[in-house]
């Protein structure tokens, strides 16, 4: 397993390493005394899948407030996505595909928003995430936030929840919280 650092500090791609034979392969794609030995939370809390039929579907930019700040690793397992991840302190953020062909994943630390785009339909995303949530502490960026100017692909999106919708941008004085409308 090699953790790639990307232009963001804090923010890794993992790489698998796998050993291959006439089976197949194996490949170690977690452990905690590396991302330790990083500096990466190596605590998992709790384990999240999003399943997702539509090419062109958006899910995010969402992130957890202090106190309750989660790190996520997040990996695909099924389908192709553009998976983002901000840093919502300097509002800078980087992008990788991820596949279950390429088989890397994005370790997403505290204090960044994570959202993604999906590139085929039927696309499974497993997050590995470091705190459990709370409601309370939801927040959001939104996806197309001109503050942000995130290259998005030209696929979508085509599908995106109201939630997703109707946060907030930057600049918008009337939810300068960052709070997550309800459902």
């Amino acid at each position: 397993m090699i953790l790639r650092p990307t232009d963001l500090a804090g923010c890794f791609v993992i790489v698998p390493e796998p050993a291959v034979d006439e089976r197949g392969s194996f490949a170690r794609t977690f452990d905690s005394e590396a991302f330790s030995a990083w500096g990466l939370n190596p605590v998992v809390s709790q384990v999240s899948v999003s399943r997702n039929h539509a090419a062109g579907t958006l899910r995010g930019l969402h992130y957890q407030e202090a106190p309750h700040a989660e790190a996520k690793l997040v990996r695909c397992t099924q389908g192709r996505v553009f998976d983002v991840a901000v840093d919502v302190a300097t509002l800078r953020w980087t992008a990788v595909e991820l596949s279950a062909a390429n088989g890397l994943a994005l370790y997403v630390p505290e204090g960044f928003a994570h959202g993604f785009l999906t590139l085929e339909p039927s696309s499974e995303l497993v997050y590995q995430i470091s705190r459990p949530y709370v409601p309370a502490s939801s927040r959001g960026l939104r996806w197309d936030d001109p503050a942000l100017d995130i290259a998005w692909p030209d696929v979508g999106p085509l599908t995106i929840s109201e939630r997703d919708r109707g946060l907030p941008l930057l600049g918008d004085e009337h939810r300068p919280d960052g709070r997550v409308p309800s459902p």
